[in-house]
């Protein structure tokens, strides 16, 4: 499982700096003509938050982590894991096609570089903002957004993660006001993310076009694992559907609260790891799918743990 937006935070890379996979920021600096060794080192809060820096730092480092994991990258190809089914949240779901040998690492980046800049320019022509509501149901936050849509309204429930965990999108005052009347329905409490515009919704509408554009370069391979789509949470071999996926995705919502089941009971996953910065993927697993074995590796001292627990999921003797 793979981290989007929001799982960032300044340094994230330090630990990884100067390890197997490091190379791949080189890689990623070459192709975008980006300093992408500061934005994982020294990049600030407010730099990293820019979404053009922030997907571009968090799909890299996650290459930088599969490449330890898994051998995505090296001379070997090999690793300690090796995924089965792969999924990813949002931006994440670019790093899940790689790890899934569907995309190429360099098709990976240039892809990740033109939704990024893409998006930015999409959220400077029409201003954004994100919410978690947190302590309702679903289907009562899709109606919030629905009622305040008929009054004129835009917003939208935009990341589907867990029961009790929705994520608002749209415009600040639509977005402020869904929290307000969610309150009012019950919610716990109403959280601001920090993210620099109305991602997974309609606004994001004018970033299609610059992200077709190439889509229709990259290949998109049958890949040697099914990912599970953000945009119907349906496991999907590789070939160029892909392409059409991924646009839906930027402007529809985050079926998350489905997929982690698929994984589990569809597709037979008996450990979830999520690879990348953050835990909050762990954090969803531990509500949708209780009984399987969790693990989330972002920093280099987690390796040890995550290759004993699939050692043990496997049924293999760990290694000594």
């Amino acid at each position: 499982m793979f981290p989007g937006q929001g799982s960032h935070r300044p340094g994230m890379g330090r630990p990884w700096a100067g390890r197997p996979g490091w190379d791949l920021v080189g890689r990623a600096a070459e192709i975008t003509g980006r300093d992408v060794a500061a934005l994982l080192l020294d990049a600030d809060e407010p730099t990293l938050r820019r979404t053009e820096n922030t997907q571009l730092a968090t799909f890299v480092l996650e290459l930088v982590i599969l490449a330890e994991l898994t051998g995505l990258g090296t001379d070997t190809g090999t690793g300690p894991v090796t995924p089965v089914a792969c999924a990813g949240h949002s931006l994440g779901e670019f790093t899940a096609l790689v790890a899934a040998g569907v995309l190429s690492i360099d098709d990976g980046i240039r892809l990740v570089h033109a939704r990024g800049t893409a998006m930015r320019e999409a959220a400077a022509a029409e201003p954004g903002a994100m919410s978690a509501v947190l302590g309702l149901d679903q289907d009562e936050v899709e109606d919030v957004a629905a009622g305040l849509r008929a009054d004129g309204a835009r917003v939208w429930a935009a990341n589907l993660n867990a029961p009790g965990n929705v994520v608002v999108s749209g415009t600040p005052d639509g977005v402020a006001r869904c929290g307000e009347e969610a309150v009012r329905r019950g919610a716990l409490r109403v959280v601001g993310l920090p993210v620099g515009g109305a991602f997974h919704t309609p606004l994001m509408a004018p970033a299609l076009g610059p992200l077709e554009a190439v889509l229709e370069t990259a290949v998109f391979a049958d890949g040697h694992a099914p990912v599970v789509a953000n945009v119907d949470a349906e496991p999907h071999g590789g070939g160029p559907d892909w392409r059409g996926r991924l646009l839906r995705q930027l402007t529809g919502p985050v079926q998350w609260s489905r997929t982690v089941p698929v994984l589990t009971e569809r597709l037979g996953c008996d450990l979830l790891l999520e690879v990348g910065p953050g835990r909050t993927l762990t954090g969803l697993a531990k509500r949708l799918a209780p009984r399987a074995v969790r693990a989330d590796i972002g920093e280099p001292d987690r390796i040890a743990d995550v290759v004993l627990r699939a050692d043990l999921v496997a049924g293999r003797a760990p290694a000594r």
